[in-house]
């Protein structure tokens, strides 16, 4: 599955007549019914990796964010996206980041723990242990941290090959390096799919095989149960059917994971199907082929708040990327964006914006940062 940077909505440019809409926006609700369906539609949300991919390179190189590492991850030519996509791209980035920040900075000699469920191409691994070069140019102050990746092993194969071959991603995979095809161990030519490092763990799991009843995937070995752990999901489970979606976050927050360890939770994620703009957005997601199933369960920032209480964790905060942009971005940074390219269609980009949120929530001790960020939305809400 893919983690897309709002990479699906250039169709929406014609959204403006969301109240003339056409009807068919119910249809994106629907779940594929049979086998080919299902191969069919699992193959249209692994090439939304590569929609990821396309929007960030598109925010970098126009200069929204520093980020060496995405020119690794794009099949061909890079496409430059509409400005209002290279805004939402950097938005929701920063939203993350920021988060993942002060998970880390709390208390930062204590070990931690990232797993990315559908990380598809994210380059967040790479950026966060290039983040702080040494003063001397040799080497880097690294956080004590390690990173999990989750994604189907069609995705997972597509991130190791340059992760393998590039010098600038494989300096940063700790030793000792592990690199192997789930399906075909003994085979020299198989592409690796999974990766166990010191540091860095690719796992080529299907998430709706996760099961409570069954025994933990062999490379879940790697994930130390311990650990203050942040799980992040960027448009991920919003591809599931409701149940599946709310089967997965609950493998890890109640059954993988102790009730004793910290543990937290960022989604990225759409809201608000039922407005015109929302309906049309839908609607033509899925003439695509694009099916957001959890939509209309978690179709609110308040039913997203249910979510996280239900998942077990103690609180939760949450925002559009509209309130992010105007409460999370300060003036200076804002005149440095709006100076990069200019967004003519600022109607639109409010309601694009007013369409996917970032929500998080936490359990434990260890979430100051969190906190004060839930604080910080909620009185500005």
């Amino acid at each position: 599955m893919a983690a897309p940077q709002i990479p699906n909505l250039n169709s929406l440019r014609n959204a403006h007549g969301a109240g003339r809409g056409r009807g068919r926006g119910q249809g994106g609700f629907s779940g594929p019914s049979s086998e080919e369906d299902k191969t069919t539609h699992d193959r249209i949300v692994q090439q939304t990796d590569q929609d990821a991919s396309v929007s960030r390179l598109s925010a970098v190189e126009v200069g929204y964010l520093d980020d060496p590492f995405a020119k690794y991850f794009v099949s061909g030519e890079g496409q430059k996206r509409f400005p209002i996509i290279n805004r939402g791209t950097y938005v929701r980035s920063k939203a993350i980041d920021n988060l993942v920040n002060k998970f880390l900075s709390h208390d930062p000699s204590q070990k931690k723990q990232i797993i990315s469920l559908g990380a598809g191409s994210d380059t967040r691994f790479f950026r966060l242990m290039s983040a702080h070069p040494r003063a001397n140019g040799i080497g880097y102050d690294r956080p004590n941290l390690i990173y999990h990746e989750i994604d189907f092993p069609e995705n997972t194969i597509q991130k190791l090959l340059p992760s393998a071959k590039e010098s600038d991603l494989c300096r940063h995979i700790a030793a000792p390096w592990y690199w192997s095809h789930s399906t075909n161990p003994t085979d020299p030519n198989a592409p690796a799919d999974a990766l166990h490092a010191g540091n860095y763990n690719v796992h080529p799991i299907d998430l709706r095989t996760l099961d409570p009843s069954r025994a933990p995937p062999r490379s879940f070995e790697y994930i130390e149960k311990d650990l203050p752990t942040l799980i992040i999901s960027e448009c991920c489970l919003c591809y599931l059917a409701p149940a599946a979606s709310d089967t997965v976050a609950l493998y890890f927050t109640q059954h993988l994971f102790p009730s004793t360890t910290p543990l937290g939770l960022i989604l990225y994620e759409p809201i608000k199907p039922n407005d015109p703009f929302g309906k049309v957005m839908v609607s033509n997601l899925a003439a695509r082929g694009i099916v957001l199933q959890t939509l209309r369960k978690y179709g609110s920032l308040e039913a997203q708040a249910a979510r996280m209480k239900a998942y077990g964790f103690d609180g939760s905060g949450g925002a559009d990327v509209n309130e992010l942009w105007h409460q999370g971005v300060d003036e200076k940074e804002k005149e440095r964006v709006a100076g990069l390219e200019m967004v003519d269609e600022v109607e639109e980009w409010e309601l694009l914006a007013g369409h996917y949120c970032v929500v998080w929530g936490w359990r434990g001790e260890g979430w100051n940062g969190s906190k004060e960020m839930a604080t910080q939305f909620s009185a500005g809400s």
